[in-house]
């Protein structure tokens, strides 16, 4: 008998941190992006990206921005749940406010760079 995620997809999360949100995409092996949302920065917060994750399928890496500030809690709790996590160089947020680029289009590019 096979195990229970054999059916399952892998799937790649990336994360926008913030200090007191964080916005996460999660994409297919294909990069095709399969949903995106915004979670409080809290210990129940965190168990609930961790579960959004899961919905989608196995977890192979987890990008997060800010993983050495507002982050890092978040990227302690990833490991200790048994994903693997990278760390991702925020955006000059400058230029991102100056083009009006979205938190979900800063965590979509950082699954891509689980992805790769």
């Amino acid at each position: 008998m096979g195990t229970d995620h054999e059916n399952e997809i892998s799937v790649y999360g990336g994360i926008d941190t913030h200090k007191d949100t964080h916005h996460v995409a999660v994409i297919d092996e294909h990069g095709r992006p399969l949903g995106d949302r915004e979670f409080g920065a809290t210990g129940a917060g965190y168990q609930k990206i961790i579960d959004y994750l899961r919905g989608f399928g196995v977890v192979v890496a987890v990008a997060v921005e800010g993983a050495g500030s507002h982050g890092a809690e978040l990227a302690r709790v990833l490991r200790r749940a048994g994903m693997t996590v990278l760390e991702v160089a925020r955006p000059d947020r400058r230029a991102r406010r100056l083009h009006g680029k979205p938190d979900q289009l800063d965590a979509l590019q950082a699954t891509v760079t689980a992805l790769s």
